[in-house]
């Protein structure tokens, strides 16, 4: 059976259950616009070129990037990236950003804003990698991306103090599976790491994929079925890559941990959360009351603006990065 976020936060002293009131009407039409036009977007047999026109179109008329955020495209060894900056930015504080988007889809519009908010309260700029998507590039290409963008940031002289790892969705499982492939390389490790709804378990095994699916407004286990087959095959749902869930979290950096409260997907962040503080490392764990899937890209919510400020926060905390910091 699954807990509740009150019931985790009473046995685990790392889970913290946030309730924000605010904007009740929004989300309530959000639920509603999701449902309707996200749930059952990933079909059995999606058009995944179709979708991606679409998701753009969306992308870029419903999210604006913050004034002043400067983009330049990057080759990281072979791996293509973006540099995200705002005016005043620290150039050696360096935020690795791994996206989200089902492993198959860009929002370069909703990142960007969410990532480039960070970016001008931190004074760092971002790295935002642009690894290769399936179905045409299935696993390990992305994992395998990822981690070659980090080497790239320590080839150019970046210490890893200086980098934080962050990623949302399909990008908090590629930012656990480069920790745990950084682990397994003996290089350092960056400063902290930020994961955002991680999608961490090939198996699909965590209890609110059953008790969350009819109040998730964004996914179906079809569709998480439908993502998994396009990514990953059956023989490596265990490898650490695909599902850094099971791999050993010893020796990993302190890390923050966001998952909406009525996701499919919360015990995912729930069990990786448990791994990590079983395993000595810092961790805090949130869980938003009534929230879906990565919210924090939803600006229309006050929760988002919230959530990111608790994450620019812990952040600071664990780098003294500020606008006014040297």
């Amino acid at each position: 059976m699954m807990q509740s976020a009150a019931e985790l936060q009473a046995v685990t002293p790392y889970t913290r259950a946030i309730t924000h009131h605010g904007g009740r009407w929004r989300r309530f039409w959000l639920h509603l616009t999701l449902r309707l036009l996200t749930r059952r977007m990933i079909s059995l047999n999606p058009d995944v070129p179709r979708l991606r026109a679409r998701q753009l179109h969306v992308d870029a008329r419903v999210n604006r990037l913050p004034q002043g955020l400067h983009r330049t495209r990057v080759d990281c060894g072979g791996v293509p990236a973006e540099w995200l900056e705002t005016p005043g930015n620290q150039p050696q504080r360096v935020l690795l950003y791994l996206h989200g988007g089902a492993f198959m889809f860009r929002f370069p519009h909703s990142h960007g804003a969410l990532v480039g908010n960070w970016c001008r309260e931190l004074g760092a700029r971002a790295l935002m990698v642009q690894y290769r998507l399936a179905p045409e590039h299935p696993f390990p290409a992305a994992p395998d991306d990822c981690h070659a963008a980090y080497r790239w940031l320590l080839a150019q002289g970046y210490r890893a103090e200086d980098i934080v790892l962050a990623g949302d969705s399909a990008g908090g499982n590629l930012a656990l599976a480069t920790l745990h492939r950084i682990k397994a390389a003996g290089e350092p490790m960056p400063r902290c790491a930020v994961l955002l709804s991680p999608f961490v378990d090939a198996t699909l095994s965590g209890a609110s994929l059953r008790y969350n699916a009819h109040c998730d407004p964004m996914f179906t286990i079809e569709g998480m079925m439908t993502i998994r087959s396009l990514y990953v095959k059956p023989e490596s749902y265990f490898d650490p890559s695909a599902s850094p869930l099971f791999a050993d979290f010893t020796g990993l950096p302190p890390m923050l941990i966001q998952a909406g409260g009525i996701e499919m997907l919360r015990d995912d962040s729930v069990r990786v959360a448990e791994s990590a503080h079983a395993a000595g490392v810092p961790v805090q764990l949130e869980i938003w009351e009534h929230m879906p899937h990565v919210f924090q890209a939803i600006p229309l919510l006050p929760q988002a603006a919230a959530a990111s400020q608790r994450i620019m926060a812990f952040i600071a905390g664990q780098t003294g990065w500020g606008r006014i910091a040297a």
